[in-house]
């Protein structure tokens, strides 16, 4: 039996994440890549067992979850689940 889109239960993202819209990926000879952001964000080198497992191309984010599992998401879809929470500067 096919499940449909009615049949699954409605849920809403409350997580917090740290993430940054990924601006360009540079692949390197030995599999993985480098990802780079806009200049507010430090590059961040990934293997190619994450390349491979989440396959980011185009416009998407680098995500980071609590307890640290790293993923890709579309921009539209992740635009669109979550809010940038401003950073609180102490003087």
């Amino acid at each position: 039996m096919a499940v449909t889109l009615p049949d699954l239960p409605r849920w809403r993202c409350h997580k917090v994440v740290r993430a940054a819209k990924i601006r360009r990926i540079i692949q390197l000879p030995g599999g993985g890549a480098v990802l780079l952001f806009d200049e507010a964000v430090k590059e961040i080198d990934v293997e190619e067992a994450w390349i491979t497992k989440h396959a980011p191309s185009g416009d998407g984010y680098y995500v980071v979850y609590e307890d640290g599992y790293a993923s890709w998401s579309p921009a539209a879809a992740f635009e669109s689940g979550y809010d940038l929470i401003p950073e609180v500067v102490h003087a």
